[in-house]
């Protein structure tokens, strides 16, 4: 019998057993990264939830993100894994390589939710041989975001393509008044590093292949560090990061920036330690119904384009009391789905969007949940439908370096060293020319290993 089969058992026979639930009660062990104190407060009601159906016990146990891998490795060594575990992408395939992830139970879970209520992009990314190493849960995509009266009041396309940003920059770039773009420049920080991956995965540009690293096609990444030089003249001078943006963007100063959906309650004037000052009103929503955002983003090169994303994943470990993990994690996924994405509305976005019969239910019903800090509305009063569907839409087309060339451990060490970072401000900074820029990229990625 697989363990599908024990599985879906175990659920048609559970009305019958649950007057001898107390006798034959387990207790599955669930590491979670999601620590800070209000957001484990909402994952030991949806174990007490979940006990309270099943009669099982789930014990919530925070591990902080960077400890992760090595608990994990530990924990596997001494044959003493949690049975479930919620954890980020860069862990699931390398995890299922290693034997820490049962793949044929997170795939049997996949199955019995059925596939195609998943995002796309999101399965593709956790896909392994024999089937899926883990069971995406939620994740959010890198978001151009825009000024949407000023677009439309220029006539402009939305920014879904470089050809469009540029073209908008050419329009409302009048400084300092307006910022055609506000583009990271500030080397040693992360964000620079994710807005690049970005702009790059954009134009189909990858470092790595299943052999490892691929120097970069030149003719594409030439596309692509012209056009992130002429966002960044766009951007006012210095050492730009993900505060100049939003502060420019808040400020009513900037056409476009890029930046994740944490942003969008912020936009509404729901968190006071960041709000907008478009007008005198620091909790008024008119700049979020000013604004668009775009997902899925294209380059001259790769027109059907991509989406940068960040997954999260439920993952039963090869340790598991296994039918009572699939269980939980198939209830966190259906019934229990909506207080797994309350934990963090604003970045969970749903990457199961419905069930067969109804295959938006999820996506609904996420953008009924309330977002903000210092005040509380749901993302459906704030934003419009279409402004929705974008959102969980680039979930779709989520891509990652290295994640479908079995790379992503070798391309996140590439990024991490801020290689591209550095060459791509010597060429903003006209201190090399782009056929420099180019050579220096992949000269300096061939010596990471």
């Amino acid at each position: 019998m697989t363990k599908r089969e024990r599985f879906l058992l175990s659920g048609a026979a559970m009305a019958l057993v649950l007057g001898a639930t107390a006798a034959q009660a387990d207790t599955i062990r669930f590491w979670t990264t999601e620590t800070q104190p209000a957001r484990l407060a909402r994952q030991e009601q949806m174990a007490a939830d979940f006990a309270a159906k099943s009669g099982h016990t789930v014990e919530v146990i925070p591990v902080e993100e960077k400890d992760l891998g090595t608990r994990a490795t530990a924990a596997f060594a001494a044959g003493d894994l949690p049975d479930v575990i919620y954890h980020p992408l860069q862990w699931a395939l390398p995890w299922a390589e290693a034997g820490i992830l049962d793949i044929e139970a997170n795939t049997d879970v996949i199955a019995e939710l059925g596939e195609s209520t998943f995002a796309q992009g999101a399965l593709k990314m956790a896909a392994t041989d024999g089937g899926y190493a883990s069971v995406p849960v939620d994740g959010w995509t890198q978001m151009v975001v825009y000024r949407k009266d000023l677009f439309e009041g220029a006539g402009l396309e939305p920014p879904t393509t470089y050809a469009n940003v540029l073209a908008a920059i050419d329009a409302l770039h009048n400084p300092p008044e307006m910022y055609g773009f506000v583009a990271a420049t500030k080397v040693d920080e992360n964000f620079m590093s994710q807005v690049l991956e970005h702009v790059f995965l954009a134009d189909g540009l990858s470092p790595v292949d299943s052999n490892g690293f691929k120097p970069f096609d030149e003719a594409k990444l030439t596309e692509a560090l012209e056009f992130y030089k002429k966002i960044a003249k766009a951007s006012p001078p210095g050492e730009l990061f993900w505060q100049q943006s939003r502060e420019l963007y808040f400020a009513g100063k900037a056409a476009m920036i890029i930046w994740s959906p944490f942003i969008l309650d912020e936009l509404a004037g729901l968190r006071d330690s960041a709000p907008p000052a478009i007008n005198d009103d620091p909790t008024s929503p008119e700049l979020a119904s000013k604004t668009g955002i775009v997902t899925n983003f294209a380059g001259p090169s790769n027109p059907e384009g991509a989406a940068w994303a960040d997954i999260r994943y439920f993952g039963v470990t090869s340790d598991a009391n296994t039918d009572v993990a699939m269980e939980f994690v198939n209830y966190s996924m259906d019934e229990g789905y909506m207080s797994t994405l309350a934990i963090a509305p604003e970045g969970k976005f749903p990457v199961r969007r419905g069930t067969a019969d109804d295959p938006t239910k999820f996506v609904v019903a996420w953008s009924e949940l309330p977002v903000g800090v210092d005040r509380k509305a749901p993302l459906s009063e704030l934003y419009s439908q279409d402004m929705i569907d974008e959102i969980v839409g680039g979930l779709d087309v989520a891509k990652r370096w290295g994640v479908a060339e079995g790379q992503l451990a070798l391309a996140s060490k590439m990024i991490n060293s801020q290689v591209i970072n550095r060459v791509v401000r010597e060429y903003i900074d006209d201190h090399i020319d782009v056929a420099t820029a180019v050579a220096n990229i992949n000269d300096e990625l061939s010596k990471i290993h």
